[in-house]
């Protein structure tokens, strides 16, 4: 299941850099309506959370960039903790 998530992963970073095409994916966007609020729904596919590195209760942030784009950012302390933990994979 990894190593299928993995190839997938670097098949479509090896399609990007060859032949300049951008890949993505399809997510529908879910409403729930309750009787007092409505909570909307965006799920991330296996694949992008697994590329971005994301972990269970990560807090992050949507910037709205225009109409159109939506920008979701990292805060500094998981990015930094993020390239600690690749820092520390790659030593021998």
């Amino acid at each position: 299941m990894i190593f299928r998530h993995f190839l997938l992963i670097f098949i479509s970073s090896y399609k990007t850099r060859v032949n300049k095409i951008i890949m993505g994916y399809k997510t529908k966007i879910q409403l729930i309506n309750r009787a007092k609020s409505e909570q909307w729904y965006i799920n991330f596919p296996s694949a992008v959370a697994q590329a971005m590195e994301f972990e269970r209760g990560e807090v992050v942030e949507w910037l709205i960039d225009d109409h159109q784009r939506m920008v979701l950012t990292r805060s500094e302390e998981s990015v930094a903790s993020l390239k600690k933990k690749l820092r520390n994979k790659n030593l021998p």
